[in-house]
């Protein structure tokens, strides 16, 4: 008897893969027979430099936040919406976002989104970025 009688190799697929599946490997074990797992490195996806980010997220002693709002600004869009007797789910519905959106700017929890502040800018009326932050938006065209 040689070594190939010994070897039994579970196979579905043509090609000569094995199989992963756990039940066929636990019931290749019961019988006896030899079975071969291996463990491949970076296996699904593309993580090349992996250790390398780890490395560099181990040396990095600067702690990174996304910026959030300012509170002024969430204060302004809460008294912008207020003036128009509208509700956050009213503002949120004119500007195609979700009641969620409004309320997190409102408290200063959003990350600052410059299309949104623009929609808020021209329905509410009131300027939120810039130097003039408060000042009324100027009903003015494009400029050509």
């Amino acid at each position: 008897m040689s070594w190939v009688d010994d070897t039994v190799t579970l196979s579905k697929r043509p090609g000569g893969r094995g199989t992963s599946n756990a039940k066929a490997v636990n019931e290749a074990k019961r019988t006896g027979a030899a079975v071969e797992t291996t463990a491949k490195y970076g296996a699904g996806g593309n993580h090349a430099h992996a250790q390398m980010d780890a490395a560099k997220l181990d040396r990095e002693t600067e702690e990174l936040k996304h910026k959030r709002l300012d509170a002024n600004v969430g204060k302004l869009i809460a008294q912008g919406r207020a003036a128009k007797g509208w509700s956050q789910k009213d503002l949120a519905t004119r500007i195609c976002e979700k009641p969620v959106v409004i309320q997190e700017m409102e408290q200063g929890k959003a990350i600052p989104n410059q299309q949104i502040l623009g929609k808020i800018e021209r329905n509410i009326g009131i300027k939120l970025r810039g130097k003039n932050i408060g000042d009324p938006l100027s009903q003015g065209g494009k400029k050509k």
